[in-house]
């Protein structure tokens, strides 16, 4: 995670865009005590929406903790049909 005041975001706006978006940065930009902006790529952004998705009901959440479970143990994923 990088961290900028807003001056210096201005000053190298590019050199930090591209840090978010070629290197998967997360960029924290502080305006003053408890208060900032945060900057994330297009690809973060959507992973989290995803994952939002996927915990968002309970059915959703235990199927991914089944599916995560079952690759632990090593075993191969079987899609279910309903």
């Amino acid at each position: 995670m990088l961290t900028t005041t807003l001056s210096d975001f201005r000053k190298d706006l590019k050199a930090y865009i591209d840090k978010v978006t070629q290197e998967n940065e997360t960029l924290v930009i502080n305006r003053g005590k408890d208060v900032g902006i945060v900057i994330i790529s297009v690809e973060e952004y959507n992973s989290l929406c995803a994952t939002q998705h996927e915990l968002s009901s309970k059915k959703n959440e235990k199927r991914l903790d089944d599916a995560i479970a079952q690759l632990k143990r090593g075993k191969k994923m079987v899609k279910k049909t309903r």
